[in-house]
């Protein structure tokens, strides 16, 4: 509460003078005043208290850290156009990934943006906004490649992924493929590139930043190997910021904000 309410509230709302026997009237009048003022400092409070966003700035290009500690990435820049265009404000909270689930599926946090893909599994514990970035796993090639149109392709032939991810989970699945790994996804689709390899197994979303960045050499064949899709999740009893999330990012799909942050991010 400001001052000036305070101000207000001794001014013109407790009485200037009381007559005598009015001993009782007057510690009631003053009881309702104080709880007046409480009432009305708690909703300031209230007010001026934002949202809480759980993430893992752990993955780039999604959400990490710069050289300068500050959080960055496609989430990030996401979950604040959405905020600053529904005049929310937030707090973030960076935890790791399996903290930002468990506290959202008991509502320490108001919402989770981390990549998290969404599944029937996750949704009975929390909320989701609207896909907002396909993340499925897709094949991708050189472009002078002609026998190589899906995964039934690669049986025979040399497929990289980068370590621990599950592109090369999926790569060492497929019976009868040479698995190559490399550190990093720029060693291994430079592999591709320059013919070293006979195809490269990943996120879609990482997929297409290469793709992009390198049209004139590979190309993504075949479908998406999976249906896994990001959303924001929410806490499962805050229907209401579900559906203001939901408004805002149809917003800024529609308007190609969101390709626009693809095409900054996912290189």
């Amino acid at each position: 509460m400001t001052f000036l309410s305070r101000v207000f509230i001794i001014k013109y709302i407790v009485p200037k003078k009381m007559k005598r026997g009015e001993k009782v009237k007057q510690k009631t009048y003053v009881f309702v005043v104080v709880l007046l003022v409480a009432v009305l400092a708690l909703t300031g409070c209230a007010k001026s208290s934002g949202i809480t966003i759980a993430t893992d700035a752990t993955f780039p290009p999604f959400e990490y850290t710069d050289e300068n500690g500050n959080m960055v990435g496609f989430d990030v820049d996401l979950m604040n156009k959405i905020a600053e265009n529904a005049g929310l404000k937030i707090e973030w909270v960076n935890v790791p990934f399996d903290s930002v689930l468990a506290g959202l599926s008991e509502c320490q946090y108001d919402a989770a943006i981390a990549a998290i893909s969404i599944s029937d599994e996750r949704k009975q514990s929390m909320l989701f906004s609207a896909p907002y970035l396909d993340a499925g796993l897709i094949v991708v090639v050189n472009k002078e490649t002609t026998d190589i149109n899906g995964i039934e392709d690669l049986v025979g032939k040399t497929v990289a992924a980068q370590l621990g991810t599950t592109g090369e989970m999926a790569a060492q699945e497929i019976e009868g493929v040479t698995y190559k790994p490399y550190d990093s996804y720029e060693l291994a689709f430079l592999e591709l590139a320059n013919k070293g390899v006979d195809a490269v197994i990943a996120d879609n979303p990482l997929a297409m930043g290469y793709i992009a960045a390198n049209p004139e050499k590979i190309m993504s064949v075949g479908d998406v190997l999976n249906l896994e899709q990001y959303g924001i999740a929410i806490c499962k009893d805050n229907a209401e910021l579900q559906a203001t999330i939901d408004a805002e990012l149809q917003k800024l799909i529609d308007s190609g904000y969101v390709a626009e942050l693809a095409a900054q991010y996912i290189k």
